[in-house]
Order: structure tokens, then C-alpha cells, then sequence
């Protein structure tokens, strides 16, 4: 690809909620021995092909809540980060949100423009990667997840290991609603998804 090439090439990705897509939710995961990988993700992750960035975007309001802290969670992300490397898998980055209208913490208590269904984690992702968010997909477990990607147009995916397998709003809202990770990949790997 020449250089002129590049320079106008936007990328593409895949945008990855944490909690209840990559692990099991248990309700403000933030201690390492509380992880519990879901048995597919580390094989879902390496069948995605490379012309996708893979990002991780999650809200993490146990921050604003008091329930832990930014280095706790700091701590447990990079654990994460170390899980994939030793599978060989690249996580292009992690964006997360601390912050809950509803916190205790001073510092956090906010209304912001990232926590989903805001889109200022997408936005972020889009200029430090030159996303295209048209050609970039969401993967989700939650209402707020899909409602994000939507606003921020991504396709969207909604797999059903998570909390809101059941809420009939996000399995509408939801482009695709698909049991796992793992078929969720093979999906958009898939010639018959090529929708852009």
C-alpha cells in the first residue's frame, strides 16, 4: 500500500465491552482472582483478522461508587493485557469510564460524554486510530453497550453471555443479536456480513 494510500485509509474496528463479553459479570469485577475468562475468548480474539483493531471500551462505575479505585482497576487491566499477550493477542487499547452520575466520589460524580450510551470512548478510539466508526463493529452485552455503538454508527452485536440477553430493548435495538464472543467473530469474519 503506498503511503498516500495510508494517509487516507481510515481503520477499522472492533469495539469490545468488557464485562460479560470477555469475562463473566459478577457485578464490579475489579480483584484478579474474581476474573473468570469466558472458555471461548482467547480463540475468538485470534480468529479476528488483523485488518481489525480490537479495543476494549467499559464503564466502570464501581470507581465513582467507591467500590475501588482507579489502581485497582489499573492493576487488573494490565493483568488482562498479559493474559492476551501470552495468547498472542494484540489489544490495541483499553478506554474506560470511571465516572456515575450517582457516585460517591467527588472527583467521578459526574454526568460525562463517556460513560455508554455516550459515545466519548468511541470518539476518542476514532482519532487515535483513524477509525472509520461506519466499518467498525460493537460487541456488547448490554443495553448501553449497543445504544453507544448505534450513536456513535458502528454495526452492532449483541451476544447473549451477559446481563441484558433477556431485555427485549437491546435485543431490538441490537443489529445482530448472537449467543458468543466466538460466533460473533466468526461472523464478522464471515463473506456473508460484508454490509459496508
Amino acid at each position: 500500500m503506498s503511503l498516500l494510500k495510508k494517509l487516507f485509509t481510515k481503520n477499522r474496528a472492533v469495539f469490545l465491552d468488557r464485562d460479560g463479553v470477555i469475562n463473566k459479570d459478577k457485578n464490579h469485577v475489579y480483584k484478579i482472582e474474581d476474573i473468570e475468562f469466558y472458555n471461548d475468548v482467547f480463540l475468538a480474539l485470534k480468529k479476528l483478522s488483523p485488518d481489525f483493531k480490537k479495543i476494549i471500551i467499559t464503564n466502570q462505575a464501581g470507581v465513582a461508587k467507591g467500590l475501588y479505585t482507579e489502581k485497582d482497576y489499573n492493576i487488573l487491566m494490565e493483568w488482562m493485557i498479559k493474559q492476551f499477550e501470552s495468547h498472542n493477542i494484540k489489544i490495541d487499547n483499553v478506554y474506560f469510564c470511571p465516572h456515575h452520575p450517582k457516585g460517591v466520589i467527588k472527583k467521578y460524580k459526574k454526568a460525562c460524554k463517556c460513560r455508554k450510551p455516550n459515545i466519548g470512548m468511541f470518539k476518542k478510539a476514532e482519532k487515535d486510530f483513524n477509525l472509520d466508526l461506519k466499518k467498525c463493529w460493537l460487541i456488547g452485552d448490554k443495553l448501553s453497550d449497543i445504544l453507544a455503538g448505534k450513536k456513535a454508527g458502528c454495526k452492532t452485536i449483541l451476544v447473549l453471555t451477559g446481563q441484558d440477553s433477556c431485555n427485549k430493548k437491546a435485543l431490538v435495538e441490537a443489529d445482530f443479536c448472537i449467543k458468543t464472543l466466538m460466533e460473533a467473530v466468526e461472523f464478522i469474519c464471515s463473506k456473508k456480513c460484508d454490509l459496508f
